[in-house]
């Protein structure tokens, strides 16, 4: 019989919903206490089974993101306490505790103010962290997407095109790295902070695709992780003002999350970007993603631009264009020429094939998809068949199309997607 207590589905719902929402904010503060990421994420579990069992009781609080944040920050002090004796574990994680207030007061914000390379962030300090050098890189993409991003073990692995077995070891690993090695919890300066920028950058974008197009689920947006990568974003704008690629980055964050309106229906159906309403683009996300282009290619070197930066370049040729039959798309294959030479990926080679296709038309593109096809870094990548089915449809091969779609359908997870492609084979 199970001992599961009997939580009204509307609690249930609220219980879970918070905790997605606020369950990276919460490790990443109890982390800065306990100074382990894997403590942090069992205090945060701890504190949504406390939430299932009181309130239900109680009731769901006015603010259950604070009261979730305030019960796994306690537990946390608790833990410290009672491992050690209070005075030398402050002494091991620093004077925190003990000197400073549960909310920066305005000392601390005037301090943080003058000093450029200080930075009052637990995020930021979560994603540094997990994106330290004693980590191999997939092991910090992974573990930073699930502490950071929320994602479980299958969305990683679906965003990342691996295997849900090897994301579980990454993050297992990674987490008993960081507490072996003693790594410290912080937003770190000098050639330490730029050897780390990479893999920030990396982990923010992925965040931001998840929260774009999601990989599984009822809703094709998660508009919360979008807005954390948003922010993460801006504040290394501000963080490292001479590093264009932090600029580009924030421009194609800025100029993606500008569509986000026009890309779903009244039900949440997608909106493919031929048929999006252009005045429910958001003007002012917009002008955010110009400006901060403007600012990289400032700050470009001599090396031309960034793969960041030319993915914002792309982003802006569609922002500028007025219809979706006026966009550049000779300019945009060509960017897409420039970045697949950068930074090769079989996910830029599909992108380009579809530019390459309003110009050179979808004979020319099925060329480039089969030769993507022929390979085995894109299987379980759902959008590849879509594509050529796409491409199939307008050389009049609709039965090819329709064998197309139905494998594009059973790669998907995401229910918007699968009732977009559902539509499409309705239509053939």
């Amino acid at each position: 019989m199970s001992t599961e207590p009997d939580i009204p589905p509307p609690t249930r719902h609220a219980v879970e919903t918070v905790f997605r929402i606020e369950s990276p904010r919460i490790i990443a503060v109890v982390a800065r206490v306990v100074r382990d990421i894997g403590i942090a994420e069992e205090l945060a579990q701890d504190a949504l089974v406390a939430a299932l069992e009181q309130w239900p009781v109680t009731g769901v609080p006015d603010n259950p993101g604070g009261w979730l944040m305030t019960t796994a920050r306690r537990r946390a002090i608790d833990l410290v306490r009672r491992r050690e004796t209070y005075a030398r574990k402050l002494a091991e994680v620093g004077r925190e505790l003990e000197t400073a207030p549960p909310v920066p007061g305005p000392e601390d914000e005037a301090a943080a103010r003058d000093d450029p390379d200080a930075i009052d962030d637990d995020l930021l300090r979560l994603v540094f962290t997990a994106c330290h050098p004693v980590l191999s890189p997939g092991a910090r993409i992974a573990l930073t997407l699930r502490m950071l991003g929320g994602l479980t073990t299958p969305e990683i692995a679906r965003a990342y095109l691996t295997s849900e077995a090897t994301v579980a070891q990454r993050v297992v690993r990674a987490k008993r790295t960081l507490a072996t090695r003693n790594v410290p919890f912080e937003v770190p300066v000098g050639p330490d902070r730029a050897a780390r920028l990479g893999s920030v950058l990396e982990v923010i974008y992925l965040i931001f695709n998840e929260g774009y197009s999601a990989t599984a689920g009822d809703d094709l947006l998660r508009p919360g992780l979008c807005e954390d990568a948003l922010r993460l974003a801006r504040v290394l704008q501000g963080l490292m003002p001479g590093e264009p690629e932090v600029h580009g980055l924030a421009a194609l964050l800025e100029l993606q999350a500008a569509r986000s309106r026009a890309r779903t229906g009244p039900g949440g159906e997608p909106v493919l970007l031929a048929d999006q309403d252009r005045a429910r683009w958001d003007g002012l996300l917009i002008r955010r993603g110009f400006a901060a282009l403007v600012r990289a290619d400032e700050v470009t070197g001599g090396g031309g631009p960034g793969p960041y930066v030319l993915q914002a370049a792309i982003a802006a040729s569609h922002a500028r264009a007025r219809s979706y039959e006026e966009t550049d798309w000779a300019g945009i294959a060509a960017l897409y020429g420039v970045l697949a030479a950068r930074a090769p990926s079989p996910v830029v080679e599909l992108n380009r094939a579809v530019a390459v296709s309003m110009t050179e038309g979808p004979g020319a593109a099925l060329k480039l998809v089969d030769a993507l096809a022929e390979g085995a870094a894109l299987d379980g990548y759902h959008l590849l068949p879509s594509v050529r089915g796409d491409l199939l449809v307008r050389l009049g091969r609709t039965e090819e199309a329709r064998a197309e779609f139905v494998r594009a359908l059973a790669l998907t997870r995401n229910a918007q997607e699968r009732a977009l492609l559902r539509g499409r084979l309705a239509a053939l």
